[in-house]
């Protein structure tokens, strides 16, 4: 059972963003709140993650409320899309990376060089892009911020050297560099979160932690794989060989709702994503994710998204074929 992968496949990703930053000290740059940048990087994506790989050196990653001191190996992940700061030193002015993110995009400038003649720092930088329901899925309940080092880990240590061969390919030109850029995006994210699981301690809540405890893990992954099921809370519970009041129990302390809450608006992500990406009748989409009524779906399905699915649809399809979305 792997309720991680079926959220995963459940909100689709979208390709990465990369830039290369080398900096020698002194020097310093500063991210905005993504949803200021977000028409730029991904039009048409409705949540963006921005992340940084530090591949060599060190440096300072600052919030208002805290900082972080970052090592060659670090990778660090913003789910919210703060806005923040990275140095090293004691720079005079920060560079603000937003007002050069159209360089990048157009690729005009491959690689960012700043800072004065003092140690070196090297980072990989970009951003995940998702569907908004990853907010009530693996990004529900994290912190501000993440850090994980992929030094030590086998997988990590192969995902730094792929994703460093991709980014110093001379000039870029290769076929097929970005398709692979974006999918070691992916790979280095999925990872990232799965070393972050592992380290919880075991009063965390949140998705997460939700995922991991073999109980609530257990029903996530049961409704996920037949969500159309007619489940209840009896059922869940024998199929996972505990009580109905401890399923309760833990579904409220983890998640701070009850297993069917859930289990419905599972149903209704899976029938937006059906809505995008398939040509299927509604009615059909309302049976395939567990409705025996369309209207009773339509109702449901407005609740959730503040429109009915056919406006949905059309929204979702003007979006994707807007110039410039990014894949």
């Amino acid at each position: 059972m792997d309720a991680l992968s079926d959220a995963l496949n459940a909100v689709r990703m979208t390709g990465a963003i990369f830039y290369h930053a080398e900096c020698t000290a002194p020097w310093g740059f500063s991210v905005p709140a993504l949803r200021r940048v977000a028409h730029l990087l991904a039009p048409g994506t409705e949540r963006l993650v921005p992340y940084h790989l530090v591949t060599e050196g060190e440096a300072l990653l600052r919030f208002p409320e805290q900082s972080l001191r970052l090592e060659a190996g670090d990778v660090v992940i913003i789910p919210h899309g703060d806005a923040h700061t990275v140095s090293h030193g004691s720079p005079t002015s920060l560079v603000d990376s937003a007002a050069s993110l159209g360089k990048y995009l157009a690729g005009d400038v491959r690689t960012m060089r700043l800072g004065g003649q003092g140690a070196r720092t090297r980072f990989v930088c970009g951003y995940f892009g998702c569907e908004r329901h990853a907010e009530r899925l693996f990004l529900a309940g994290l912190p501000q911020v993440i850090r994980i080092n992929v030094r030590g880990d086998a997988t990590g240590e192969w995902l730094e050297r792929c994703i460093l061969y991709l980014v110093d390919e001379a000039d870029g030109v290769r076929p097929g560099r970005n398709v692979l850029l974006s999918k070691m995006a992916e790979a280095l994210f999925v990872q990232t979160l799965r070393r972050y699981m592992d380290s919880l301690p075991p009063e965390q809540s949140g998705w997460l932690a939700a995922a991991r405890d073999p109980i609530v893990g257990g029903a996530l992954s049961l409704v996920h794989r037949d969500p159309a099921h007619a489940w209840n809370v009896a059922e869940l519970a024998t199929r996972l060989g505990t009580s109905r009041t401890v399923l309760t129990e833990r579904f409220d302390r983890f998640l701070g709702e009850p297993a069917l809450t859930y289990l419905a608006r599972w149903r209704l992500q899976l029938a937006a994503r059906q809505l995008q990406t398939s040509g299927k009748r509604i009615g059909q989409i309302a049976g395939d994710v567990g409705y025996t009524s369309q209207a009773a779906f339509t109702r449901a399905f407005r609740r959730e998204f503040a429109l009915p699915p056919a406006q949905y649809r059309r929204q979702a399809r003007s979006a994707e074929q807007a110039p410039g979305r990014s894949r």
